[in-house]
């Protein structure tokens, strides 16, 4: 048994290090060629960031473009479990259907994936749109009390304070924490008989509450995780942005008889914004795409607390519906691709970087 434990770590070492000197050629390859190209015959003044870029440009597309560029393919095709491997076992769905019926070809070929997303369950039971809007709702709560948590925690860190630094150690900790690791043990505290939740309700006189079978509390359970997990962050990137305030407005507002709420509206809110604004889009799209906190505190597979990826999971790993998975992930990342265009327009902030 010890001798076959040392083969495979020994294989699996070798197979590690072959792929290293794999990558490690193929750099090389690039380098010359780019060097030949943009400096010996192009004469370019660019030859060296082309060849500092260069292995980058080429990393992102093999593990980015060319996996959206196959997932997009996906998305056209019949692919499910028993069309599964082989690509001569599944076909662009245009190719397995008649086209002559009128608008046939428009809902039911080659976008018949996406026009399924919408107008079948992308559960057992629940359509696209309830599952949207609880997302939606799971978004707009825990980005407005990350974003108001951590602007309150970073305005009391930013004062003059003693122990700032053991504050800001022990706010952090739970964001340091793995999302799974933290997910299992709070899911462990809303047990209906032995968690720590019902058991201190239980000494202020409440009822011990059914957490993780009664559908509107477990979405509860689901927020109070998650905004546990997002505030620290939040107020890491606030308390950034604060500390990059010069105190020179303070004093010339103060100078001037400006309460401390006018400050904090007109002087700390506005150049707080180029910080806020990406601070914002970023978590906004963690939350719609936070995977761990809904899948592990919904223990029991409830629909009625199921988001949008993790019904994208069970389409794509209990269902198993690969093409229909694929077209639902590109539904996904439209719909958080205009949110964040809108965002950016509405709010302005980063014309300055622009």
């Amino acid at each position: 048994m010890q001798n076959f434990s040392v083969e495979v770590i020994t294989r699996s070492l070798g197979e590690v290090g072959s792929t290293v000197l794999y990558i490690l050629v193929g750099t090389v390859i690039l380098e010359i060629i780019l060097y030949v190209l943009f400096g010996k015959l192009l004469k370019s003044r660019y030859t060296l960031p082309a060849m500092l870029l260069g292995p980058a440009v080429v990393g992102l597309a093999v593990l980015i473009v060319y996996p959206l560029l196959w997932e997009l393919n996906l998305s056209f095709t019949n692919m499910t479990l028993r069309r599964f491997g082989d690509k001569a076992t599944y076909t662009w769905i245009a190719c397995q259907e008649n086209p002559e019926e009128v608008g046939f070809w428009v809902t039911d070929c080659l976008i018949k994936n996406y026009a399924d997303v919408f107008r079948l369950p992308v559960l057992k039971q629940a359509n696209f749109f309830p599952v949207f809007l609880r997302t939606v709702l799971w978004t707009a709560v825990n980005v407005f009390f990350h974003v108001a948590g951590g602007l309150g925690l970073a305005l009391l860190l930013n004062r003059p304070l003693r122990g700032k630094g053991l504050y800001r150690t022990l706010i952090i900790l739970p964001w340091a924490i793995p999302q799974v690791i933290a997910a299992l043990a709070w899911r462990g505290e809303f047990n209906y008989e032995f968690g720590f939740v019902n058991l201190m309700l239980g000494r202020v006189g409440i009822p011990p509450l059914q957490w993780l079978t009664e559908p509107l509390w477990n979405f509860i359970a689901m927020c109070i995780v998650n905004i546990w997990l997002g505030v620290p962050f939040m107020m890491v990137i606030l308390l950034g942005g604060l500390q990059s305030i010069s105190g020179e407005y303070y004093e010339a507002a103060e100078i001037d008889g400006a309460s401390g709420f006018q400050q904090f509206k007109n002087i700390t809110l506005p150049l707080l914004q180029p910080v806020m604004t990406p601070a914002i889009i970023l978590g906004t799209i963690w939350t719609f795409n936070n995977f761990n906190i809904p899948y592990f505190i919904n223990q029991n597979e409830l629909e009625t607390s199921d988001i949008l990826v993790t019904a994208l999971f069970r389409a794509a790993f209990q269902y198993n519906r690969y093409g229909f998975a694929a077209a639902f992930a590109f539904v996904i990342f439209i719909f958080l691709l205009v949110y964040s265009i809108f965002y950016i327009r509405a709010t302005g902030t980063l014309k300055e970087v622009s």
